[in-house]
């Protein structure tokens, strides 16, 4: 049994690594003896497994999320004279990728039940404040450029409405590349392909970041992105390393985006684990639901029924979210925050003119939400924990400060 008053952390990366320990140390060993540190079988072997495991021919491993997602937009055309269609809530680095491709960022507000791009706001988007010029192309009348794709992201392992977004997409002219950095796993019932398909699966192009704390998480950083397209996938490839197909011979302007040997090997070890990481996850989450029910402060994460979560994280609604944070760090539960400010509103995008009040979807998510202790692994002791402390804390006398979630 968990003493009453012991920590309960927001995640736990130790214990799992202990089990894997010997494991890993092998693909280390490996590496050491073979001197294979990039590229190579590992490589190779990880980004076949992963393809199939996201049911997508092809797998390109690179260095980090953020380049998984910056290198899919470049392959797949979008440059300077470009915008990008998606969300100011969700991390700074689907912007920053969008930037470092060339493109500006056209805003579009969430659905607050499931966090993710509201497909009719899009559509409105597009149809209210883009003009269509001569030639189809559709053009900002924010900034005057040519809006090229979209990217929807699976935020905290849920996946966008995927169908919906696509229609869209496919009645504009504009590609989608899906920012699926959260999301390993997830499956989507798309009536359009009919059947489940998984994140990342469905747009042109999906991207991944296997930072540490993800579900499928490397020992450093890592990422990757799957395509259905050769040639996309066949640019990638030059753009991670230096432009080059073949070295010292180089095509275009690339980068140093490549994943290392080890890091494969680390991932390929951990996917096989993930299928199970993913289930205990939603069993999880299945109960959060049940223990949180009937508290009226609370709103639990909804997943639609054409959508799986694998839950990355297992975040509420709370209208007095930093007096609840703060009540359970005083017993030893940490919290987090994801995410605090929404991007529009960011110092780093104040060029954009954008203001309080024009994503009234996105800002009151980032008020209320909370994302609560939440890993495989995590015991029903430590959760039954966590919601007495949160029944507690809704049922305590309070000066309302705001409206309900």
């Amino acid at each position: 049994m968990t003493d009453h008053h012991e920590p309960v952390p927001f995640m736990d990366l130790v214990t799992p690594h202990r089990e894997m320990e010997e494991e890993l140390l092998e693909v280390v060993r490996q590496a050491l003896r073979s001197a294979r540190f990039v590229g190579g079988p590992q490589l190779e072997g990880f980004e076949e497994e992963f393809a199939d495991f996201c049911e997508a021919p092809f797998c390109v491993g690179l260095s980090n999320g953020t380049d998984a997602l910056r290198l899919a937009l470049i392959a797949a055309g979008v440059g300077p004279g470009d915008a990008v269609i998606t969300v100011p809530f969700t991390f700074f680095a689907t912007v920053e990728a969008i930037w470092q491709a060339g493109a500006a960022v056209e805003w579009v507000d969430i659905d607050l039940s499931t966090f993710n791009m509201c497909p009719a706001r899009l559509e409105q988007l597009c149809r209210d404040q883009c003009r269509r010029q001569d030639d189809g192309r559709l053009v900002s009348l924010r900034s005057g450029r040519t809006v090229k794709a979209i990217v929807p992201v699976h935020l905290y392992g849920q996946p966008a409405d995927m169908d919906a977004i696509l229609d869209v997409a496919r009645s504009n002219g504009l590609m989608v590349v899906e920012d699926a950095a959260q999301a390993h796993g997830a499956r989507y019932c798309s009536k359009q392909h009919q059947g489940w398909k998984r994140a990342g699966s469905m747009g042109l192009a999906g991207s991944f970041s296997f930072y540490p704390g993800k579900n499928l998480g490397a020992c450093g950083e890592a990422g990757a992105l799957i395509t259905q397209d050769a040639e996309l996938a066949r640019k990638a490839r030059m753009l991670r390393d230096h432009g080059q197909p073949e070295k010292y011979f180089h095509q275009m302007e690339g980068y140093n985006a490549r994943l290392d040997a080890i890091q494969a090997g680390f991932l390929r070890i951990k996917l096989r684990r993930l299928e199970e990481w993913n289930r205990q996850r939603r069993r999880l989450a299945k109960r959060y639901d049940q223990l949180l029910e009937g508290i009226d402060e609370v709103v639990t994460p909804s997943e639609p029924s054409w959508a799986q979560s694998v839950y990355h994280l297992y975040v509420i609604r709370a209208s007095r979210r930093d007096a609840l944070a703060r009540r359970l760090a005083e017993d030893g539960i940490s919290t987090g925050l994801h995410y605090p400010l929404p991007l529009h509103l960011q110092k780093a995008c104040a060029h954009l003119g954008c203001k309080e009040g024009d994503f009234p979807a996105s800002e009151q998510a980032a008020r209320q939400v909370l994302s609560l202790p939440f890993y495989p692994g995590m015991l029903p002791e430590q959760q039954e924990r966590v919601v007495g402390l949160v029944r507690e804390f809704a049922a305590s006398p309070t000066v309302l400060t705001g409206t309900r979630p």
